[in-house]
């Protein structure tokens, strides 16, 4: 029975158009992956569906769920229609939460404003639908807020809250993005049981394809606003003539070509047995012990090497990295950069040693001040020069810089919101290259990007080594990244290095069982493809 039945469906925001007669069906207890590259109208098209578009869009077309044609709701009927009859899981938990309610309450907020149920009561609704996401009341109870929580565990409370009444439609946008990939793999387990128990329809958007090719029964591939194919998963990725499809499918095993390089002996980058602890919170009785972060952790990147550092959330990547650059203290140990301790005290040696190690982070729009144009963005390293350079000199380095990776010297004068969020990843890039450094560590640089865009980083990333000589350190739970793009790989787990070695024999010949589980984790296109698809259920 069709249970979403979508025809025609057109959006126009400010006469400009974003959606063009976009069609597609969804039956009770089926999944439909909604694939395509960022700013194809697949958010918008579910938004669409959920009755959330912006103030100045217009709409027609039938969106039909169960029906009822939704479009002929007023905005009163929607708030009904909303968490009772559709469910809806955004990319970022931590945002759609509201981090001054306790998870048991944003659970039953949901309960209460759709049906008339006393306060104990939709508790008690809450209590088991977080039991049903796997939130046991042992280790979960109630009263926890969500910054007491693990980011797979903040996407479970948003699933909860989605699921509370069981709601017919359920619509994930980028629901595992963010996540590492053993608790992708739960949350992607807990939806194909959602659908399989409940007979819930839902449409999983997301750019990842291989996540589509284990998990959706069915996939509508869209490109500036249209479908341009829809049908099984498996026919659609196996046998489709259309050249976007294609494209795309050979950007999602993209594998950067990298020239023959010999890599240096002396190390630009050492760690020597760091230990970085956090002081745990006082009770009754005294304080609790100390989490230990980063666990005594010692290695080496040499030049012209790209060396990965893999692990789930909480495995201690993050904080490894503030130490790395100075931004954290450790208790114990040392980071050297080019045998000298780093960071140094005299401001000099720092501001030298600082020109030789830049980083990239992974929400480059979090980190540029919008108010400034491209050019004192790029510049703003300038003050870590012991002399300044003159405007034409300035200019100059802006430009070559630019040009290095991918843009155009006119790119400069623009603001950060006039890019795609490739263009600025590229704009960030040039940030950090601008001091001609040696080593560049890069944090979850390529996990917010759809897979055509993250093939151009990738690409340009490989390039900029091959033809500088640069050095990475690349952070990141993308194990198929990983592989694609380092020479060298760390696992980490607990804080600890557990195991490391050549990313090949890694990868092929797993010694320690955390780094086998991890791989075991990873979605596969050409597994999936090949007769293993799980969302065949």
């Amino acid at each position: 029975m069709t249970l979403l039945d979508i025809k025609a469906l057109s959006v126009s925001i400010n006469e400009v158009p974003v959606l063009d007669s976009v069609s597609m069906e969804l039956k009770a207890g089926e999944i439909l992956g909604l694939a395509g590259e960022s700013g194809s109208g697949k958010t918008m098209t579910a938004l669409a569906i959920a009755g959330l578009l912006p103030v100045r869009a217009e709409m027609s077309g039938q969106v039909i769920l169960d029906g009822v044609h939704l479009p002929n709701a007023d905005e009163r009927e929607y708030c009904g229609i909303r968490g009772r009859d559709i469910g809806i899981v955004f990319q970022e938990p931590m945002t759609a939460l509201n981090p001054v309610m306790t998870i048991g309450d944003q659970v039953a907020e949901t309960v209460r404003v759709h049906r008339k149920v006393s306060r104990h009561e939709a508790r008690l609704l809450a209590r088991e639908t977080l039991e049903k996401v796997g939130l046991p009341s042992s280790r979960f109870p109630l009263d926890r807020y969500p910054h007491n929580l693990s980011g797979g565990q903040r996407q479970r409370v948003a699933i909860a809250i989605a699921i509370a009444l069981k709601p017919k439609l359920l619509i994930a946008d980028e629901p595992t993005t963010a996540l590492d990939v053993t608790t992708q793999a739960e949350i992607l387990a807990l939806f194909r049981k959602l659908v399989c128990d409940d007979g819930v329809g839902l449409v999983l958007v997301t750019h990842d394809l291989a996540v589509i090719a284990e998990t959706a029964d069915r996939v509508a591939v869209m490109k500036a606003g249209s479908i341009v194919e829809q049908g099984a998963v498996a026919k659609i990725f196996k046998a489709s003539k259309v050249p976007y499809i294609r494209k795309l499918m050979e950007n999602a095993v993209h594998v950067p070509e990298r020239t023959s390089r010999k890599i240096g002996d002396t190390p630009v980058l050492e760690t020597c047995n760091i230990v970085r602890e956090y002081a745990g919170a006082r009770t009754f009785f005294g304080p609790v012990k100390a989490l230990r972060a980063v666990d005594d952790v010692s290695f080496r990147i040499f030049p012209n090497e790209t060396v990965g550092l893999v692990g789930e959330s909480g495995c201690g990547k993050s904080t490894l990295l503030r130490t790395i650059l100075g931004l954290d203290q450790a208790q114990s140990g040392e980071v050297r950069v080019f045998g000298q301790v780093f960071p140094p005290r005299r401001n000099k040696e720092l501001r030298q040693l600082r020109q030789r190690i830049q980083v990239v982070f992974q929400d480059p729009f979090g980190t540029f001040d919008p108010r400034w144009r491209v050019e004192q963005l790029v510049t703003e390293n300038f003050h870590l020069f012991d002399s300044p350079l003159t405007r034409g000199d300035a200019r100059k380095r802006v430009d070559e810089t630019l040009e290095r990776v991918g843009l155009n010297s006119s790119d400069a004068k623009r603001y950060p919101h006039e890019f795609s969020g490739g263009q600025r990843q590229r704009i960030a890039i040039a940030r950090a290259l601008i001091t001609e450094p040696a080593i560049i560590a890069l944090d979850e640089a390529v996990s917010a990007l759809d897979v055509s865009i993250r093939a151009q980083i990738l690409d340009l990333l490989a390039e900029l080594s091959d033809r500088l000589g640069m050095s990475y350190l690349f952070v990141t739970h993308d194990l198929s990244v990983a592989r694609s793009i380092t020479d060298r790989i760390l696992v980490m787990k607990d804080g600890r290095i557990v195991e490391q070695g050549r990313t090949a024999d890694v990868f092929d010949n797993p010694s320690h069982p955390y780094t086998a589980e991890l791989l075991g984790a990873v979605p596969d296109l050409n597994r999936a493809l090949s007769g293993s698809v799980a969302g065949s259920t």
